[in-house]
């Protein structure tokens, strides 16, 4: 067995949170373009603060928020190959949204690259904290020595 199954030969569970939490983002990134499901896309601009559209109406989003939005997703099942790229890709992401949850505090909204409320500030924490559990909670790859038990003299 290698890093990418368990002992029983089932992925490891750090490769199935990787490429579930990669399906989620890229179904997100998606579902920023879809009318209806974003509202306001007739002022969605490319980037910036001046970006009105909303994922379902509460989360602030543009092109650009779009796109990174993909791009995680494909990363995240890129990463999900192998039990140690998944978990680069959940600690390393969480890492990032923590990083977006710090920056959109301290930033002036008029000064944003990327559109965030509040709403997208506290989702940002959450991914975060998120990310990072499951990091922590599927463990690190445990690999099979194929080595017998012995009994103590």
């Amino acid at each position: 067995m290698g890093e990418t199954t368990t002992p029983l030969g089932r992925p490891e569970p750090g490769r199935i949170a990787s490429a579930a939490a990669g399906a989620v983002f890229l179904l997100v990134g998606v579902l920023g373009f879809i009318p209806g499901v974003t509202t306001g896309l007739d002022g969605m601009t490319f980037a910036g603060h001046e970006s009105t559209a909303e994922l379902f109406g509460v989360f602030a989003v543009s092109v650009l928020h779009n796109l990174v939005h993909l791009a995680f997703g494909v990363a995240g099942l890129a990463l999900a190959t192998t039990a140690r790229g998944a978990r680069v890709f959940l600690v390393g992401g969480g890492l990032f949204y923590l990083a977006l949850f710090a920056y959109g505090l301290v930033v002036d909204a008029s000064a944003d690259i990327v559109p965030v409320n509040a709403a997208d500030n506290w989702l940002h924490l959450f991914l975060a904290a998120s990310l990072l559990a499951l990091a922590f909670l599927a463990g690190t790859p445990r690999r099979s020595t194929n080595t017998p038990i012995h009994a103590p003299n």
